[in-house]
Formats: C-alpha cells, sequence, structure tokens
C-alpha cells in the first residue's frame, strides 16, 4: 500500500499520537490521491485524519500479543540493513 505506513503496534515505548497522525495522514494522502487539498477539500481532508488516526490509536490501545515489544532501534537498524542490500551504500 503506502510504504511510509510504518506498523506501530507492539513497540517499547508505544507508538505516540505523532506517529498515529503521520500514518493517518500517508493513508488519507493515499486513498484521497493527493498530498495537498483543495481549499473546498481541506474540511473533509483533516477530519479524515483526525477521525483516523483516533480510530487508529483505539485500535492499537486494544490490540493483545504474547509477543515480546519490538525496539525501535533494533527495527531502524534492520530497515536501515535491507535499504543498504536493496539500494547500496550511502555516501
Amino acid at each position: 500500500m503506502c510504504r511510509n505506513i510504518r506498523p506501530l503496534n507492539n513497540f517499547e515505548p508505544p507508538a505516540t499520537s505523532s506517529e498515529v497522525h503521520n500514518a493517518a495522514l500517508q493513508y488519507v494522502r493515499k486513498i484521497s490521491g493527493t498530498s495537498k487539498p483543495s481549499a473546498a477539500n481541506q474540511a473533509a481532508f483533516d477530519r479524515a485524519v483526525h477521525e483516523i488516526a483516533h480510530i487508529t490509536q483505539h485500535l492499537l490501545d486494544d490490540l493483545v500479543t504474547a509477543a515480546a515489544p519490538r525496539d525501535r532501534a533494533v527495527e531502524a537498524a534492520k530497515a536501515r540493513a535491507r535499504s543498504e542490500l536493496r539500494f547500496g551504500a550511502r555516501a
């Protein structure tokens, strides 16, 4: 779907409201087909981001897992390693 939307569940510390909002924003941008809505659509766009962020936070609060929480630094290092394999090391 959208490469900028990252998994937010089962991290220590938990996802911040900013991370949830950014994921909601990326989702709304993707499905609306625009990153900057027209003035006529701005209110609907903002309302959709707010509502999706709100329900996403409820989802994250309600999910249950027996797996150990993932470490953000470790997951970021794995992502960098995958990126280097795919695109080569950056200068």
